[in-house]
């Protein structure tokens, strides 16, 4: 078992964990302290700067309001002296403003070039307008410190005669909430510190007996069951660790009595040339030997704990229940575009004593070849019987015929005798061809090669059919005019291209081109034979090499074709070396292709 980092242990993660819900805690109490602390300090600010506007505004009603004489001073200097007692560290100005938004005083020593200009400030406004008090904390530019503003109207009976403004230092108070948030953060880290070594400290008495248990896991894993678990105390996980140390007996006794029968399953399956798969009672696999994964080309990973319909293909067709009341072998049929494949599953239950069904086993046998061999002999006697009955029954006719007066007959009996002749011919040519696929099956023939100008040679079997064809058909010949030498046995090539040429007269209409192409590329000679007739399906192209295969099967027979023609072209080719191919489309016509090796430097004579 992989050790666990330091990062993901539990160790870590109850420490975390007991840390955060004391730090958690300690913030809600923190942030409710912070923000309770703040609002009374702001509040009790306010409210003594409040206190001394009150009396502030009292003193300028008094001054504004009050009768003046000759001798009484200005209400602008009256106004200037109230203010100039008005001062303390946390007032920085204090204005009085006229319901004219006209400065009528101020504190400030440097501003009192501002007496009877107009103001625009906002709560100035407000306060004058509507009779109360207005107040805002804003930060000022220059000094980068927040200032509290109050403007408190001044009313005389029911009139607002002017406004109190004050800028007060709220900043101070600001600062105490920072020093007293700094203390209480101090307080909070040694706590956190503290809570961190006791986290620690709790943790290791439940981390270590869980720590050994799980290296006495791991070494059981191993088939180790030597080791004990240590029993720390009384409590849940001493008792966790007595049960530990019990089963870990069990466990030793179970395994020395199960090893040995493992080792015989494990050697049968290894050594079966059969495939093996076993499941539960539900039909998941549970076991598979290496030859059934072979079979089925499928890794192990990807068929455990899977229905085994699923796996062999069946879940269309069968349910795992169907497969348990199955007493017949079935066949799968895996075949696909590269060729046959075909198992056969024999099935056999697994019951309890009681009948309950435990499991199923299958049996897989790989039976492609014997297939693939009872289907070729299949269709090759049927073949051969219908190649054979055809001339056999013509010739039963013509001869019963005979036989009841018609050989009498001067003008019937000679045509009855030539076409019993014909089909004998035919039969003939059948079993000639059979024997020589034979032959070339086996092995049992010889190659009497040369090396021949192909060129030459191929004109020579062009002109003899252009002398002997008989339907309007026309030769194009694009062959190059230069000697193209290749080694060859001329008597079996000359059946190879006789064969081609024949079936390109058969299907070619009158009037229709029948063309030759001789190319040489790199190593190999490229030649190739096409008609203008009536094509074969895009399906079919690639059958017409087999045995008896006719892509117009009464046209061929009425031609006296036996469909063995390029079966044996294509064995000739393969023995030279080269290869041979089709390409047609369907009622424009089909080329027949074939290679063979190239010399490119003349090794000798054509004669």
């Amino acid at each position: 078992m992989q050790k666990v980092s330091f990062f993901r242990s539990i160790h870590l993660k109850f420490v975390l964990m007991y840390v955060l819900l004391i730090l958690i805690a300690m913030q809600i109490i923190g942030i409710y302290f912070a923000q309770e602390l703040e609002k009374t300090l702001k509040e009790n600010f306010e409210e003594s700067i409040e206190d001394r506007v009150n009396l502030l505004v009292f003193s300028v009603r008094e001054e504004l309001t009050r009768q003046r004489t000759e001798e009484d001073p200005s209400p602008e200097e009256s106004l200037h002296t109230v203010l100039s007692g008005f001062s303390s560290d946390d007032i920085i100005e204090v204005r009085v403003i006229d319901s004219k938004m006209r400065i009528l005083a101020t504190s400030e020593y440097e501003n009192q070039h501002l007496v009877n200009q107009r103001t625009a400030d906002e709560l100035v406004r407000n306060s004058i307008q509507s009779g109360t008090q207005f107040s805002k904390t804003y930060l000022d530019e220059p000094s980068q410190r927040r200032i509290w503003g109050l403007a408190m109207p001044v009313v005389s009976g029911d009139e607002v005669i002017a406004s109190v403004y004050i800028q007060s230092d709220i900043e101070k108070v600001f600062g105490q909430i920072n020093d007293i948030n700094q203390i209480l953060a101090g307080g909070t880290a040694f706590s956190l510190g503290i809570t961190v070594i006791l986290g620690i400290l709790l943790a290791q008495t439940i981390t270590r007996p869980i720590a050994d248990m799980t290296k006495q896991a791991s070494a059981m894993a191993k088939g180790n069951f030597a080791r004990k678990v240590r029993v720390y105390g009384q409590d849940e996980i001493g008792d966790l660790a007595k049960a530990f140390n019990h089963l870990t007996t069990r466990l030793q006794e179970a395994q020395s009595s199960t090893e040995s029968e493992r080792r015989k399953l494990a050697s049968v399956l290894s050594n079966m040339t059969d495939g093996v798969i076993s499941t539960d009672r539900k039909g998941r696999i549970i076991l598979i030997n290496d030859t059934a994964l072979d079979m089925l080309g499928v890794p192990r990973e990807h068929v455990l704990n899977r229905p085994v319909p699923a796996v062999l293909g069946l879940e269309q067709e069968q349910t795992f229940e169907d497969l348990v009341d199955m007493q017949d072998p079935i066949t799968i049929d895996f075949s696909n575009a590269e060729g046959p494949y075909i198992l056969r599953a024999n099935f056999s239950v697994i019951q309890k004593e009681t009948g309950f069904v435990n499991g199923l086993i299958v049996v897989l046998h790989d039976i492609t070849e014997q297939e693939k061999i009872e289907m070729e002999r299949r269709e090759f006697v049927s073949n051969v019987s219908h190649e054979l009955r055809t001339p056999l029954t013509s010739m039963r006719s013509y001869l019963e015929a005979l036989a009841d007066g018609a050989w009498k007959d001067e003008e019937i009996a000679p045509s009855f005798l030539h076409v019993t002749q014909t089909e004998t011919e035919r039969m003939i040519r059948l079993v000639t061809d059979l024997l020589q696929l034979s032959r070339m099956d086996s092995r049992e023939y010889e190659l009497n090669t040369d090396i021949v100008d192909f060129v030459k040679f191929f004109h020579r079997i062009i002109d003899r059919f252009e002398l002997m064809k008989s339907n309007d058909v026309q030769f194009v010949r694009l062959i190059p005019p230069g000697p193209l030498y290749t080694e060859l046995d001329m008597d079996k090539m000359t059946q190879v291209i006789d064969n081609i040429i024949s079936n390109a007269l058969k299907y070619s209409p009158d009037g229709g081109n029948v063309r030759f192409t001789v190319q040489a590329e790199d190593d190999h000679i490229k030649i190739a034979v096409s008609d203008e007739g009536m094509g074969i399906p895009e399906s079919n192209v690639k059958r017409i090499f087999e045995r008896f295969y006719r892509a117009d099967k009464a046209r061929s027979r009425a031609m006296g074709g036996t469909g063995l023609g390029l079966a044996i072209a294509k064995e000739m080719i393969q023995a030279h070396g080269g290869h041979i191919w089709a390409e047609s489309e369907e009622g424009k016509g089909t080329t027949i292709f074939f290679t063979l090796p190239f010399e490119v430097e003349e090794a000798g004579e054509w004669d």
